[in-house]
């Protein structure tokens, strides 16, 4: 026959240690949750209503939104809070009516965006948001009209904002001192603007930040530089304040990092790129064109722009800066050469919008061509992207040596 029952006294110290236990465990689990539930993008659908074309995106809970037209070329910009977005290939391959194509992301640190390329002038017909009903999620609708160019032009003049008062900036503020070199490494694109896509769906954006990261890393290990990033996540940064941070910071090098892509998958290899407003070819010409329409692809509006640019332009006749650049891709071009592949004719010359800070030399790297099977391998992976870290702390470290700060 069994006794009786044995029962265990817990010290009352342990009860409480189990109680915090749980009760934590509860919280971030509470945490999680909500973190999860954050908004999200589902889903994109477009159809043909008659004299319209309605975009339809699929959401996870009602959000605020704003819609506006741009021109130059036209688009619909879309904004929202930051969101999650969980589009299929096949959502993004829509396009009817005026809406040849479409980028999303991050644009800054409160805003994602949707950006509409158009074929031609539309109108905003009608936006409203559908509450959840017979297994449908919440749908923003957004209803485009194509008009005239002379009715379009009048629309956003009844609706622009005014424009605002031109300041006089004689310098940038005063930089930030550092007992070390400061090198601003740049990714390219980023948020809204995917830039290049891989032969296999990589991103350039993606590729450029973990370049710079881990470029960082290896510089910084020298214990002889400060390095700053132009952007630590995927958020969109117009082309001028890419500019803006160097300066602010009183950067001795600058390095703008891209991926580029061609029609012909055989070609591969780097390239170096410095400032000149005369291309040194057709193809760097090209490429500078289609770098500086950044800011267009994530939605700016560009119509107001301040006596800031001339200025910057004026300032381009130090020669100095430019010289100490051409200086850094001489040394950039043999260190590559050593470890990775080059394309011929190396440094290149054009005028990129990112390259124009007038005080600080500044060099734009086409780390490889994304369109060719090898590059985009090797540059998707750390051990890939490591013969390029390695070159160019190479070329940092001669630099350095003979133009110390």
């Amino acid at each position: 026959m069994a006794g009786p029952p044995i029962v265990t006294r817990v010290p009352l110290v342990t009860l409480m240690q189990r109680f915090v236990r749980l009760a934590t465990f509860a919280w971030v689990m509470a945490l999680a949750g909500l973190a999860s539930a954050a908004p999200s993008v589902v889903g994109v659908r477009m159809g043909d209503q008659g004299e319209a074309t309605r975009l339809v995106l699929d959401l996870t809970e009602s959000v605020r939104y704003a819609v506006s037209v741009l021109d130059g070329p036209y688009r619909v910009v879309i904004d929202l809070p930051v969101v999650e977005w969980a589009l299929s290939p096949a959502d993004e391959a829509r396009k009817l009516g005026p809406i040849e194509r479409f980028r999303y992301g991050r644009f800054d640190a409160t805003t994602s965006r949707l950006v509409l390329d158009l074929a031609g002038p539309v109108e905003i017909a009608r936006t409203f948001v559908l509450p959840p009903e017979s297994g449908a999620r919440y749908r923003l609708v957004v209803d485009l009209k194509p008009v005239g160019a002379a009715a379009f032009a009048a629309n956003r003049a009844a609706t622009a904002k005014p424009a605002p008062v031109p300041q006089v900036v004689a310098r940038p503020p005063p930089p930030a001192r550092f007992d070390k070199p400061v090198i601003v490494l740049d990714p390219g694109h980023g948020g809204v603007d995917p830039g290049t896509i891989g032969a296999t769906g990589s991103r350039e954006k993606d590729i450029t930040l973990a370049m710079a990261r881990e470029l960082r890393q290896t510089l910084e290990a020298t214990g002889r530089y400060r390095v700053v990033l132009t952007r630590e996540l995927d958020v969109f940064i117009p082309l001028q304040r890419r500019v803006g941070i160097a300066r602010e910071v009183g950067a001795a090098l600058f390095l703008s990092l891209h991926a580029d892509s061609v029609g012909q998958p055989s070609i591969s290899g780097a390239s170096i790129y410095t400032l000149s407003e005369q291309a040194s070819d057709k193809e760097a010409e090209l490429l500078a064109a289609k770098e500086n329409r950044a800011d267009l692809i994530g939605g700016l509006d560009l119509a107001d722009q301040t006596n800031d640019v001339a200025a910057i332009l004026i300032s381009l006749a130090q020669r100095e800066t430019m010289n100490l650049s051409a200086t850094f891709a001489s040394m950039l071009v043999p260190e590559f050469a050593k470890d990775w592949h080059l394309v011929r004719n190396t440094h290149r010359f054009a005028g990129f919008a990112v390259l124009k800070a007038p005080d600080v030399p500044s060099v734009l790297v086409e780390l490889g061509y994304l369109s060719n099977p090898n590059d985009e391998r090797s540059l998707r992976a750390p051990a890939g992207r490591k013969p390029v870290i390695d070159a160019v702390t190479r070329a940092v470290n001669r630099y350095f040596d003979l133009h110390p700060v």
